[in-house]
């Protein structure tokens, strides 16, 4: 546990620091979100921030290269390199589209590079294992699943990216969640506690705590697609390293029930519950309305909370907490054995509920925000 928390905050301090250094760049160069008719935000602000993200990640990785702990098992060596390297790529084209806007097509196709690089270096879906049978995947069919997994999730947190602070957090929130699920069922089920997810996962919530002083409301930067393409991905290799190269067979269902056996595949549908569900009704009320599914508005869940009248940060928030409630209620529902865990979930939802529906607080109309 010591080393990851290290590797932990080596993505925090650095990113922290790098962030800085990137706005100074940006905004000398003029690399800026000017202001659109889907933004909130009002006044340019600078793009670049996940150059920084970036930064961070490789500087946690090379920090757990040359841990003991983490640095002598070879499978965990070459899945970060080959996810550093889809990192690269998946920043680049976002960074690009930062600057000149790129057209769907070309992003669309730099997205499936970035998660081509990542499935052909090992971090792709080898089997479907459920709790009574092992789905076996060959090549070609392991590939495409990969491919489009990562291209899902990284929509899917570039789309959610429309608040101060929201992508950030919500990542941050659910990458966390997702290395106390890896640490603790190693522990408890006797397996490697070092692993691919677990590293990538805790780099995750560190770049984002690093990143976060920077971009919560008032934001003096944007992470831009760079860095909201980047967390999507990242999240899907931590979610595909654990999923697809666990058998959720051998988990002993006396530790959790049922569930622990069905948490492997859960699990990375729950901490992005919010980033999928916004994805799915904006692909469907695009498709309605005559749109293609690319084409932006300003109707996904981040604006219907401005809607109803909560504040810039208070919409964030709430956010937050159904992030929380969600995937950190799925892992006390399939670690913990007593009832105490189901009332618990069910109060965390009744509070989301509460607070989704009865908005707090004086209302910030021009708060810039991550576009």
């Amino acid at each position: 546990m010591r080393e990851y928390l290290l590797v932990m905050l080596v993505a925090t301090a650095a990113t922290y620091a790098l962030t800085g250094v990137v706005r100074l760049t940006a905004i000398r160069f003029g690399i800026q979100a000017q202001i659109r008719e889907r933004d909130v935000h009002s006044r340019p602000t600078p793009y670049l921030g996940g150059l920084a993200m970036l930064a961070g990640v490789a500087l946690a990785f090379l920090l757990a290269s040359m841990m003991p702990f983490l640095g002598r098992h070879e499978v965990v060596r070459r899945d970060s390199l080959g996810i550093l390297g889809a990192a690269v790529v998946i920043c680049i084209v976002g960074m690009i589209d930062d600057v000149i806007d790129l057209p769907a097509i070309p992003k669309v196709a730099g997205q499936a590079l970035a998660a081509g690089v990542a499935a052909l270096n090992g971090v792709r879906l080898y089997w479907i294992s459920l709790p009574n049978q092992i789905i076996a995947l060959d090549q070609w069919t392991s590939m495409l699943i990969t491919v489009l997994f990562i291209f899902v999730c990284v929509n899917a947190i570039n789309l959610v990216d429309g608040l101060d602070g929201l992508a950030a957090g919500v990542v941050a929130i659910g990458a966390s969640a997702m290395f106390i699920y890896t640490y603790v069922l190693a522990r408890e089920q006797n397996l490697v506690v070092a692993t691919t997810a677990s590293l990538v996962s805790v780099a995750i919530t560190g770049v984002c705590l690093g990143f976060l002083p920077h971009n919560f409301y008032r934001a003096r930067i944007f992470m831009g697609d760079g860095g909201s393409m980047l967390l999507g991905l990242l999240l899907a290799c931590s979610s595909l390293s654990f999923t697809g190269q666990i058998d959720s067979g051998s988990l002993d269902p006396a530790s959790g029930g049922l569930l622990t056996s069905w948490l492997p595949l859960i699990l990375p549908f729950a901490i992005m519950a919010l980033p999928l569900l916004d994805l799915v009704a904006s692909y469907i009320r695009r498709t309605r309305q005559g749109r293609w599914w690319f084409v932006a508005d300003k109707q996904h869940l981040h604006h219907r909370l401005l809607g109803r009248g909560h504040s810039m940060v208070g919409a964030v928030l709430v956010m937050y907490l159904w992030t929380a409630v969600i995937a950190y209620g799925v892992i006390v529902l399939g670690l913990v054995r007593t009832p105490l865990a189901a009332v618990g979930l069910v109060g965390g939802l009744v509070v989301a509920v509460l607070a989704t529906f009865r908005p707090t607080g004086r209302r910030t109309d021009a708060a810039p925000q991550d576009p």
